[in-house]
């Protein structure tokens, strides 16, 4: 997302190259790539410098537009991160989806590795920031809170649908739900260092149990 410098070719670089491409779109379109590019770059800010270091004026130099214009679509921080969020959440539904766009066809390792993937990147990074931040800012916190919950049911939901898992027999329900838990704590791990060898085993040993569990 960061810029790319065409200094030696002449051609426009970062923001002057988004600025350059908008003004040739129509007024909603030109609004809507504005939002988009806001939304982008505060899921990055989020990611690489936290909630203190990530404000409007940060995130608007990133997105290469003028604080008035992020205030226009946003008015308030909260606003702003909470919208990068749910365009977070959004973007790792579309991402699970976009695995098995005709289905997981029974494949459950390949299933519980993509959903333990979406715990491990700078999406779920960027929402970790903002859940810490909602821990102790009182303003913020109802309206994430309302946002993970709906961003739960979505992930359990698509889940439920890719394991093909039955919840009207007991214990499926909670069967999932810690899978989910597990891929959280999973990406919570991955945070401090490369834990890719050990989550493999992890993956595989549950793809194991789900396929007793939902058998």
């Amino acid at each position: 997302m960061g810029a790319v410098t065409g200094a030696s070719t002449g051609t426009p670089s970062g923001a002057a190259a988004a600025d350059a491409r908008a003004e040739r779109l129509p007024k909603q379109d030109r609004s809507r790539a504005t939002r988009q590019r806001l939304l982008e770059a505060a899921v990055a800010c989020l990611a690489e410098r936290g909630w203190a270091g990530s404000t409007v004026s940060v995130v608007a130099e990133r997105a290469g537009v003028s604080r008035g214009a992020a205030q226009h679509h946003f008015r308030t921080r909260e606003d702003l991160f909470t919208a990068a969020v749910e365009y977070v959440a959004e973007e790792r539904s579309t991402a699970l989806r976009a695995l098995f766009p005709q289905g997981a066809s029974g494949d459950r390792r390949a299933v519980v590795a993509a959903l333990v993937d979406l715990y491990t990147g700078p999406l779920f990074r960027a929402a970790l920031h903002l859940w810490v931040a909602a821990s102790d800012e009182e303003q913020l916190r109802p309206r994430v809170t309302e946002l993970e919950a709906r961003v739960g049911r979505e992930t359990h939901r698509i889940a439920v649908e890719l394991l093909g898992a039955d919840e009207s027999r007991p214990g499926v329900r909670e069967t999932v739900q810690g899978l989910l838990d597990m891929a959280r704590g999973l990406g919570l791990a991955n945070l401090l260092t490369d834990d890719t060898t050990r989550r493999a085993r992890v993956v595989a040993q549950w793809a194991d149990l789900l396929d007793t569990a939902l058998a």
